[in-house]
């Protein structure tokens, strides 16, 4: 036992890692070479892939800025017509009311004049009416009171002249009658 335990330390003397030997070397020269073409070939298309990428997002950033600021400009100028189009709409309903009002004032004078010229028919109709009911009733009064009169008399009373004053003269005692009841019939109602 002694033989292996002496052959594994000549060999562990040998193999010490701490010191170089050629396989070290010439592993550092290949890993140069290696990181050599790694850089002179692999890492500028790499950093231009790379700087191309960097570019495109920078420009969507950008495109997505403009985009959100042209839909906020969008946004306020849709705020501004809508606020328009209800003003113009606000103004549009006091106009229609204003325009109600005034036809409805045009109606209604309208209707009072009518009313108004329907009420002074109806007087002139009633006053017409009234009058030929006076001359109606002076003429049939008349021919009475000179019936009754030539009785009472007992002349006749065949000339106009006299005839026409006979009636003149019964007709106003007779206004004279009727005002006086008519005076006397408003006192009655003042004392109640």
């Amino acid at each position: 036992m002694s033989a292996e335990i002496l052959a594994t330390r000549t060999v562990v003397a040998q193999s010490n890692f701490l010191i170089p030997n050629g396989t070290i070397i010439v592993e550092l020269v290949i890993f140069l070479v290696v990181l050599w073409v790694i850089w002179r070939y692999v890492v500028p298309p790499v950093k231009r892939i790379m700087q191309q990428r960097q570019d495109m997002v920078r420009k969507q950033i950008e495109e997505s800025q403009d985009a959100s600021e042209r839909l906020a400009a969008a946004e306020r100028k849709y705020e501004e017509a809508l606020d328009e189009a209800r003003t113009e709409a606000a103004k549009i309903r006091e106009g229609a009311r204003a325009d109600a009002q005034r036809i409805k004032e045009e109606m209604r004078a309208a209707a009072e004049q009518e009313v108004a010229g329907i009420r002074q028919r109806g007087e002139e109709q009633l006053t017409t009416q009234r009058q030929q009911v006076v001359r109606e009733l002076r003429s049939e009064i008349g021919d009475l009171a000179v019936t009754l009169s030539e009785r009472m008399v007992g002349e006749s009373l065949a000339d106009e002249s006299r005839r026409s004053a006979t009636v003149d003269r019964f007709l106003d005692e007779l206004d004279g009658m009727s005002v006086t009841d008519g005076q006397a019939t408003a006192r009655s109602g003042e004392n109640r």
